[in-house]
């Protein structure tokens, strides 16, 4: 036997382990991060359907008894929460919309062309966020009460639009240098203009990035209190309408009001993950 061979089979054992050692660590983080998100989903949900005594029980159990969707629909009759929900998707449509419509091909022209200004502008894309959203209030709201604007779902998506549209550029324009050049020169080497070219060869590969933007964008919109509070009054969204109405409401209420505004985000995720999964090169069906 050599010595490489007595070498190689001191080392495997040692290999093995380091390789068992990195694959416990790795699952334990993926386990870790499943508990910080799905833990405080769980106790919320516990709230919500659990009633009165189901808020203030403790110890919390793994598999509680005496849970209803009763309380929940109860919520749900509630006067406004119906409208206000159908307000916030109205409003985090119109931004995830806007949000792709206008910052893929900003996105797009940043990855593909060279101009004067071009570091520049993207730094300025950026600084539109520097600014609060509170300085902006007062003017905002003469602004869309001379538009015939205010208190409409489309004032609240424009801005929701506006918070959300620098990081859709930004993102998209990562998303975009990640798709060779090459590909679109052979499709117009073979007849194909720049928008076939785009819509057939680059919209397809880069669909799961911006897949992932719009979940950004939908997320912000759907997050979003502040703008919604200030330039509506009737028509409020969820977040502004629970913000109002439930700082006196009984507790199970409350997590109610938490468990329908955190429902739409992960059933929206949910519906789209092949193509997040697909950022990842992770094959989900």
């Amino acid at each position: 036997m050599t010595t490489d061979t007595i070498s190689a089979a001191a080392d495997t054992p040692k290999a093995a382990g380091f390789i068992s050692s990195r694959r416990w660590l790795l699952w334990s983080g993926i386990a870790a991060l499943c508990a910080w998100v799905l833990v405080p989903i769980y106790l919320v949900a516990l709230g919500a359907l659990g009633g009165r005594q189901g808020v203030y029980v403790w110890p919390k159990t793994g598999l509680p008894t005496g849970l209803s969707l009763e309380p929940f629909f109860l919520f749900l009759k509630t006067e406004g929460v119906v409208q206000s929900f159908l307000n916030s998707l109205g409003a985090a449509g119109i931004t995830v919309a806007l949000s792709i419509l206008l910052g893929a091909p900003a996105g797009y022209a940043l990855a593909r062309y060279d101009f004067r200004g071009k570091d520049s502008y993207r730094l300025l894309v950026l600084l539109t966020r520097a600014f609060p959203l509170a300085i902006l209030a007062l003017p905002l709201t003469v602004s869309f009460i001379r538009l015939g604007l205010y208190d409409t779902i489309i004032g609240v998506g424009l801005i929701h639009t506006v918070l959300a549209l620098p990081f859709a550029a930004l993102v998209t324009q990562g998303i975009f240098l990640g798709v060779p050049r090459e590909l679109e020169e052979a499709a117009w080497v073979f007849g194909c203009t720049r928008i076939q070219a785009f819509f057939k060869v680059v919209a397809p590969l880069a669909l799961p990035g911006i897949v992932a933007t719009a979940v950004f964008a939908f997320v912000i919109s759907w997050n979003e209190v502040f703008a919604a509070s200030v330039l509506t009054v009737r028509n409020r969204t969820l977040t502004a309408y629970l913000l109002t109405v439930l700082s006196e409401s009984p507790m199970h209420y409350r997590f109610a009001g938490g468990l329908m505004l955190i429902l739409p985000s992960v059933v929206f995720i949910f519906a789209v993950r092949r193509y997040l999964f697909a950022i990842w090169g992770i094959s989900s069906k």
